[in-house]
């Protein structure tokens, strides 16, 4: 069927628990280092919420300009709740026991619900791609946001205020040149810097709690506010205008899905006691101390007080510049999160076929995770530059944050229902009633963000659908060439035979060529015969099969089945969150009897040229989009990281 991720032929069963690989890290020794390390790298997104979420909800609550004490409850209720219905309760609880070998993440979800679906449809495959579009967007305006929002904390310092105004050059230019700073940097990695995310991120944690503490002592009263009755009232009581602070009150949670993406980095139960014992009690504690901060200048002002930066106006005055520069840095670890999901995701896509291939460089000897993507990087800082330049403040990005992470969210959601009924055999009763409140959750934030549509929102929608377009005419431009070689191509069976009747001339050494489809005869070894007129004195039919599985068993990775004297078969399996590398796997060939000497070794590559035709294929505007991305797609030779000195390519045109 077009438009399907490719189903592994020996994939290992995925399980509904943490890969145990994870086990005894999250029992043993290294539990809270592991935990730290999630605390800097998970939870640097929705940590730095409280930077604009609040203000963004109270700002809509707020109708005639100044702020009202029933919305101050409302607001900090909402966000209270949010933090444990969608967070805790979704996440945290729910999702991320539904893992894909100790990973999690939106793809690794779709390469389960494919494999316990047990066919390949078209329905898993588009909320897959739905996904990881969206996901996109959020990658994009998170460090926008972020950042903006942490520098604009210097309008709050007295001695500034002349210099430092709203949507003014100072906050612009100091944001545009952290930011690309930060992507100029990611080709050195993270290895170096990642051990002070973890401490930076504790310290952050704990100053928001402890100034939310402060204020909440002047104002007990705000604790009523855990009451979800306030959180009720309020939407009951506020009709459209509800609505819109619930799609504010959604940035509270918008870092919500680096719990189940990352969860393969850390383990289930790190990132679970992190959240439970210090990011959700220090949110909380914050919101609820903005929220008191809120109403101690209510009465302070006899109800005249307007919208204004509760954040930093809530820290003493003393310490807003030292906490600038903290949530600046705080800002900027969030920001490498998501640049590096992003890096993540894409390499997942490449070995899932949803993307042309891009050159992977690894940034780390020790870490398989530490992987950098020019082409991504490059388009990234691009995209947060431009959205800097366009929105100019926080305020103004909040109306386009939201929508993207929602889609993502429900898609998830959706995914999991799959899970819960094909992997872990519930009835269809009991799945409805777990994952049809959090699905009806999940739409009713979206549906709350998607009335902002017109002031922002439209945008992650546009970059989610321009990358959904891309990924759907890779898969569907790369269905319809397989179909056209496989109908140009001789089956390698009745192919060997002819060559055994009619021999051609032979030459030593081992040639080795690659090919996506085993059961055919490669076009490089049909074209080496015709051209060269030789075959080599030993030759390897080699195909890479992606399993949907994050990392394939090493005792699986490579299978070497003797077709005859003169050729043999080699399948060389990765996971999705591998990177594939040939001359290692064929060393691995050794214990199987199969000896390749490097240094007599050839490789043959077909090399494609795709053209458009008039005849059928994907339509005018797909057509030249899959030439593009073919024309751009990264060389195999360093794809797959063979020697580019043992490399031979056959040219082939071929028409789509």
């Amino acid at each position: 069927m077009p438009g399907e991720l490719p189903v592994a032929a020996q994939a290992a069963e995925p399980t509904a628990q943490a890969h145990s690989s994870h086990a005894p890290d999250a029992h043993g020794g290294r539990f809270w280092s592991l935990a730290l390390g999630a605390i800097g790298v998970v939870f640097g997104d929705i940590g730095t919420s409280p930077l604009y979420a609040f203000r963004q909800a109270l700002k809509q609550a707020t109708g005639d300009g100044h702020v009202q004490p029933e919305a101050v409850y409302g607001v900090v209720s909402l966000a209270l709740w949010a933090l444990i219905m969608v967070v805790t309760v979704k996440y945290v609880i729910f999702l991320m026991r539904a893992d894909n070998k100790g990973e999690g993440g939106v793809l690794s979800l779709t390469a389960l619900a494919q494999h316990v679906n047990g066919r390949r449809t078209l329905l898993v495959f588009a909320f897959g791609v739905i996904g990881a579009a969206l996901f996109y967007g959020d990658s994009i305006i998170t460090p926008a946001i972020s950042v903006l929002s942490a520098i604009e904390g210097l309008q709050t310092v007295p001695a500034l205020q002349n210099v430092v105004t709203p949507g003014g050059g100072v906050v612009i230019v100091l944001s545009l040149l952290i930011l690309t700073g930060l992507f100029a940097v990611q080709f050195r990695g993270t290895a170096n810097v990642a051990i002070f995310f973890g401490p930076v991120l504790v310290c952050w944690f704990a100053l928001i709690a402890a100034f939310g503490v402060m204020h909440i002592v002047h104002e007990p009263g705000v604790l009523l506010a855990a009451s979800p009755s306030y959180a009720v009232m309020f939407l009951a009581r506020h009709g459209m205008v509800s609505l819109m602070v619930l799609g504010s009150v959604f940035l509270t949670v918008t870092g919500a899905e680096a719990l189940y993406a990352d969860m393969g980095h850390f383990g289930r139960w790190p990132i679970q006691a992190a959240w439970l014992f210090l990011a959700l009690p220090c949110l909380m504690l914050n919101y609820l101390g903005q929220g008191a901060f809120a109403l101690q200048m209510v009465q302070a002002t006899h109800g005249q007080v307007q919208d204004m930066d509760w954040f930093f106006q809530m820290t003493p005055v003393i310490l807003r510049v030292p906490m600038v520069v903290l949530a600046t840095a705080a800002t900027v670890i969030a920001s490498q999160a998501v640049i590096t999901g992003a890096f993540s995701l894409t390499n997942q896509a490449m070995q899932l076929g949803l993307l042309p291939r891009m050159v992977v460089k690894r940034t780390s000897a020790t870490q398989a995770g530490q992987i950098y993507l020019p082409q991504i990087n490059g388009m990234l800082a691009v995209g947060v530059v431009l959205l800097i330049a366009v929105f100019k403040s926080s305020d103004a990005l909040g109306q386009a944050y939201g929508l993207a992470v929602t889609g993502t969210m429900a898609v998830t959601t959706s995914l999991s229902f799959i899970v819960v009924r094909k992997m872990w055999r519930w009835p269809l009763i009991g799945a409805l009633a777990l994952i049809g409140p959090l699905l009806t959750m999940d739409l009713f934030f979206l549906g709350a963000n998607s009335l902002k549509i017109f002031s922002g929102a439209a945008l992650p929608l546009v970059m989610g659908a321009a990358l959904f377009l891309v990924m759907a005419t890779w898969v569907r431009g790369n269905d319809i060439l397989a179909k056209k070689l496989q109908k140009d191509t001789p089956p390698l069976d009745s192919f060997l035979g002819i060559l055994r009747a009619r021999p051609p001339h032979r030459v030593t050494g081992t040639a080795v060529y690659l090919t996506s489809d085993p059961a055919h005869a490669p076009a490089a070894l049909l074209h080496n015969l015709k051209h060269n007129r030789v075959l080599h004195q030993q030759n390897i039919i080699l195909s890479v099969e992606t399993l949907e599985t994050p990392r394939a068993p090493e005792e699986q990775r490579v299978s070497c089945h003797k077709i005859d004297d003169d050729f043999t078969q080699v399948t060389v399996r990765y996971g999705f969150m591998e990177t594939p590398n040939i001359p290692k796997a064929l060393a691995a060939c050794r214990s199987q009897g199969l000896l390749i000497d490097m240094m007599s070794t050839s490789f043959f590559l077909g090399r494609k040229t795709v053209v458009a035709t008039s005849r059928k294929g994907l339509g005018q505007l797909q057509d030249r989009l899959y030439i593009l991305l073919a024309k751009n797609a990264a060389n195999p030779t360093d794809f797959f990281q063979i020697p580019p000195g043992r490399v031979l390519e056959m040219g082939a045109q071929l028409s789509i």
